[in-house]
């Protein structure tokens, strides 16, 4: 009898200790944020390889106030956000559900694995849809479905824009990213998605391109996306900090300042974020460091 007692609790144990390394993983980045908001890095079992960013109390949104949604692609294909959580983080304490392609980054080590694909996007889209609609989630009636951004860094600028004609995308953002040209398309590295330039036909919402100045390897792509397009509002602002961008310095840095005023703006309809962009001396052009150029859809 005994034995089998002994048995017994070691199968519970066992059972216990699965359960516990199956629990989804969860993280508070830096305080929470500085946003009205304090976020939660975590993981979410009906999402599989992805990480979700949202603010820790849920209850101060709903079908009046809801969560507008930003979707997030990784520079190199990388299938963790793991050098951008700083800045996906910030942006979440400001009222936004993100939800970026791949593992959650629980430490500083780098992500080694296999790429991530341009369908992980197009599931996250799905994913805020059926959360929204399902009386059993926590996010049940609290998502702005019909406000939702698709952005990516490098490779995910690049898996962006080849998702870019879904229907359900209200804006674009392009960091550090642009597409490649026949002439250079050699210096991609193997597994990016390689939409032709064609593919800038395909946008159908205002877009923005958040580039590191003329030393980011990407400057020269994602300024001539910005110069061929003229059916759409498009936007090109630089800080003269290369292809790393600032999402790794505290709350994502000069870069977040400038991608949460978009979202704001494009998703949330905030006037006084719209100032950051809109006008002869909007905020932007006056920020130190930065420039912007508009082309004539945006206006001046």
């Amino acid at each position: 009898m005994k034995t089998k007692q002994i048995f017994v609790s070691l199968a519970l144990a066992a059972a216990s200790l699965s359960a516990h390394a199956q629990a989804p993983q969860q993280r508070i980045v830096e305080d929470g944020g500085t946003g009205a908001y304090p976020a939660i890095m975590k993981e979410e079992p009906t999402l599989a390889a992805h990480t979700v960013f949202a603010p820790q109390d849920l209850t101060a949104f709903s079908s009046k106030h809801p969560l507008p949604v930003l979707v997030w692609g990784n520079g190199a294909c990388t299938n963790s956000p793991w050098e951008h959580y700083k800045f996906l983080n910030e942006i979440a304490s400001h009222g936004f559900l993100v939800l970026a392609t791949g593992y959650i980054p629980m430490d500083e080590t780098p992500y080694q694995g296999p790429m991530s694909t341009t369908a992980q996007q197009i599931e996250s889209i799905d994913w805020a849809e059926a959360q929204n609609a399902d009386p059993a989630s926590p996010y049940y009636g609290k998502i702005d479905v019909k406000n939702i951004a698709v952005a990516g860094m490098s490779c995910g600028g690049l898996q962006t824009l080849y998702n870019c004609a879904d229907p359900r995308i209200k804006t674009l953002m392009v960091c550090n990213s642009g597409l490649f040209n026949q002439q250079n398309a050699h210096q991609a590295v193997g597994g990016m998605p390689m939409p032709p330039k064609e593919k800038l036909a395909d946008i159908h919402c205002p877009v923005i391109y958040i580039l590191g100045g003329e030393t980011d390897i990407a400057y020269a792509n994602g300024m001539d996306d910005f110069h061929r397009i003229n059916h759409v509002p498009a936007v090109a602002a630089n800080y003269p900090v290369g292809h790393g961008g600032t999402y790794r310095q505290p709350h994502g840095g000069e870069f977040t300042v400038v991608a949460l005023a978009w979202l704001q703006w494009q998703l949330q309809n905030n006037k006084t974020a719209a100032k950051m962009f809109k006008g002869k001396k909007c905020q932007l052009a006056q920020r130190q460091g930065w420039t912007i150029e508009k082309n004539k859809k945006f206006g001046k």
